[in-house]
């Protein structure tokens, strides 16, 4: 049995307004049943690429497609592939949750007892099906992102596209909706899910996309993406005096070298430093710190998550696009 197709693709895709390039030679491929966290900060082109998927907007160069469907020859067909739910979605206060879901079910132009039946299973896998009855208006904001997902399955949608599903939920909603976007996937749909929330992203997403102006600075598996930037790896020294922090951030300065980031800590008596150490080096370090007739109490690599990594390609980013220093023994033309 041959290898199964990527149910989403985009080759190049590109975005210009103007003379602002908006989402850059975007590439990326996505298989059934797996889910994509969308992150960047804002204006990095999430927004861009979303509304590219579901049809807002056409691109400038490249293409899009999903289940085979190209997302501007083939829009009437897209609409019935995705399921897109905004950041913001309408939601008609004065209605029961059931009469919300049917108004959109014809919308969508179900045939009425079919409508009926879609309406009860989508509740049922949302797990919403006890506010059927409830009005929209006195729902909380977990319930109602609830509401909006059963919404978004009404057409039974291969790919769903969810914008920041998790923003202004406690805690408990916050792992309700992890669940349900899990249970979604094993279902075998395919989910982008754009969001700020990093710590919950990478509990759930099979692939993490890293934009940044516009453009893709990292793509893979969380574990591909944590070992392309675990080479600078965090390190913390705990120390039993907080009048040994001086001594040992200068020792470590000399010992790392001069491009080490070092924080000193007097507060925490605490020295934390990021280098591309191996552990053959820390553990010489560590020896030294001993010689010097310090006294760490703690020595230990902190492990990386998703806002570490996010935030090293961002600076990986800026460094990229650093202008080059002039040379100052050089005249002006």
């Amino acid at each position: 049995m041959g290898q199964q197709s990527p149910v989403l693709v985009t080759r190049h895709l590109t975005k210009r307004y103007g003379s602002l390039t908006a989402l850059d030679d975007l590439s990326i491929a996505l298989d059934r049943g797996q889910i994509l966290g969308l992150i960047g900060p804002n204006g990095a082109g999430k927004t861009t690429t979303i509304r590219i998927l579901v049809g807002q907007a056409r691109p400038t160069a490249g293409s899009a497609s999903i289940a085979g469907a190209d997302c501007v020859r083939d829009a009437k067909k897209i609409k019935r592939l995705v399921g897109y739910m905004p950041d913001v979605f309408g939601a008609y206060e004065n209605m029961r949750v059931h009469e919300y879901l049917d108004f959109f079910g014809a919308a969508f132009r179900m045939p009425r007892p079919q409508r009926g039946e879609r309406i009860e299973a989508v509740m049922e896998t949302a797990g919403c099906a006890d506010l059927r009855d409830r009005f929209l208006e006195g729902l909380s904001l977990g319930m109602k992102q609830r509401v909006g997902i059963a919404r978004t399955l009404l057409h039974d949608p291969e790919v769903l596209i969810l914008d920041e599903p998790g923003t202004g939920l406690d805690p408990k909603a916050r792992i309700d909706m992890r669940q349900l976007l899990l249970r979604l996937a094993a279902m075998g749909k395919t989910l982008i899910v754009s969001s700020h929330i990093l710590p919950e992203l990478s509990r759930i997403c099979d692939r993490v996309a890293i934009l940044v102006r516009g453009r893709l600075c990292a793509f893979g598996t969380l574990e591909e993406i944590l070992h392309r930037v675990s080479e600078r790896s965090l390190v913390e020294v705990q120390l039993l005096s907080a009048d040994q922090v001086d001594r040992a951030a200068e020792l470590i300065r000399r010992e790392v070298g001069e491009d080490a980031e070092i924080a000193a800590s007097p507060a925490e008596a605490m020295v934390r430093f990021r280098a591309s150490q191996s552990e053959g080096k820390l553990a010489s370090l560590l020896a030294a710190l001993v010689a010097e007739g310090l006294s760490p109490s703690q020595f230990r690599e902190v492990p990386l998550d998703l806002e570490d990594t996010f935030l090293s390609v961002i600076r990986e980013e800026d460094a990229a696009r650093a202008p080059a220093p002039s040379n100052p023994g050089s005249s002006p033309r």
